[in-house]
């Protein structure tokens, strides 16, 4: 990139920098970090951006570094928040730790020779320090009023603060002093709301070493709808850890991206060039219902998330529950994603299994009677072929891949049964 600044802007990564970004980028690489503390056992949705931001710094030429929060991690961060997050122990706090970083080795290149990635944990430097020497070293040169001011702890006053997350703005200050001395790290990414604790190390650099540091940060994404991003329609968190979101559902919040949305989604979260993207909105952008840029951008991020055959398995669950593609045409690994999506049940035989007990088994109905009156009005489906007569038992070519069935009661009311 000839230009790493100006790509940043137009990707959307730039909320605030501090002055001189721009011409420190450009005289040569950099060590850029960007904390992750271990609060929940996956990472969400929520840090995908700064994730492809360090990415992006890395493709540049300069070198990430992610710095996973096992020490801030027991105190917690309150920015962007609106009370106190419960204290994790020790146990969970290394549990969650460990997959965050088994998860972060999808997106960064660890092995290059000049930018290789590096993961370190600030337990390493936190938990030994002494209280007194911290506070005569580090905490002198923070007064109270101007740590009042910072957002962060501005938008937690009227609720209530404790002085351990008060203090969390020094501790993060000093993993950036940390870094600038042990790995020659001159730039702090994240998000618009971590931007009073990045300024605070750079002013902390300044002072002690008198030294040049700089931070970036992105802005906090709001759908055009106005909905948080990173959120499924329920409310809940979209986990990057399969067993927590399966890959299936994750395709799906993306291909459910607003028309609004999607443009600026493809900028941030992949990889393809301007002239691609700009190509992609053009072409969505005369035919919308065929969601040409949404497919690209859910088949982009889910296999750097997960693999293609997560893809491919997401594409095919997609086609057979929406458009009535014939499921023998699929592979049988998209069974398996299906089996987390519908109600399934499992029967240890085939042998004389009808229609009728399995649709009442798998809950598509509630009686048999029910199930009889289902199949003469023409509305059961079994491999979405309709079924005609009521007393038909399952015959070996039903059970697809040798072991499934796809079940279906009138438009929308699907069901899987599987032999174990």
């Amino acid at each position: 990139m000839t230009d790493l600044f100006a790509e940043l802007e137009w990707r959307g990564f730039v909320h605030h920098a501090t002055p001189g970004l721009k011409a420190h980028l450009a005289k040569g690489p950099v060590s850029a970090y960007c904390g992750f503390d271990p609060t929940a056992p996956s990472l969400q949705l929520g840090n995908l951006m700064p994730i492809m931001l360090l990415l992006q710094l890395q493709r540049a030429g300069h070198r990430p570094i992610v710095v996973m929060g096992g020490g801030t991690g027991l105190i917690g961060d309150p920015s962007g928040k609106r009370t106190e997050r419960p204290l994790l122990s020790k146990e969970q706090i290394r549990e969650h730790l460990q997959r965050m970083r088994d998860q972060m080795q999808r997106f960064l290149d660890f092995d290059a020779r000049d930018t290789g990635a590096l993961v370190v944990n600030n337990a390493d430097w936190l938990v030994e320090q002494r209280l007194v020497d911290f506070l005569r070293d580090v905490g002198k040169h923070f007064t109270v009023n101007v740590m009042l001011q910072k957002e962060s702890v501005q938008a937690r006053l009227e609720g209530g603060l404790s002085y351990t997350e008060f203090s969390y703005m020094l501790l993060q200050a000093f993993d950036f002093l940390h870094l600038f001395r042990s790995h020659r790290c001159t730039l702090q990414v994240g998000g618009s709301d971590q931007w009073g604790n990045i300024t605070a190390g750079v002013d902390l650099i300044r002072r002690i070493e008198n030294g040049e540091a700089h931070g970036l940060v992105h802005p906090l994404i709001t759908t055009a709808s106005g909905a948080k991003f990173g959120k499924s329609d329920a409310g809940a968190a979209i986990y990057l850890d399969p067993k927590l979101t399966s890959p299936y559902k994750f395709y799906q919040f993306w291909y459910n991206t607003d028309d609004r949305d999607v443009g600026n989604h493809l900028k941030l979260f992949t990889l393809m060039s301007r002239h691609d993207i700009e190509a992609l909105v053009k072409t969505h952008g005369k035919d919308p219902s065929r969601r040409e840029a949404q497919t690209q951008l859910a088949a982009d991020v889910t296999e750097r998330v997960h693999d293609k055959a997560a893809v491919a398995n997401a594409i095919a669950v997609n086609a057979i529950l929406f458009s009535d593609l014939d499921p023998r045409q699929v592979e049988p690994g998209a069974f398996d994603s299906m089996a987390q999506e519908i109600p399934t049940s499992t029967v240890t035989t085939r042998d004389g299994l009808t229609i009728v007990d399995a649709l009442v088994q798998v809950g598509l109905v509630k009686s048999k009677s029910e199930a009889r009156r289902a199949i003469e009005q023409g509305g059961v489906y079994v491999n979405q072929q309709r079924v005609k007569e009521a007393d038909r038992t399952f015959e070996s070519g039903d059970w697809l891949a040798g072991r499934n069935v796809l079940l279906r009661k009138g438009k929308k009311d699907y069901a899987l049964l599987r032999l174990a």
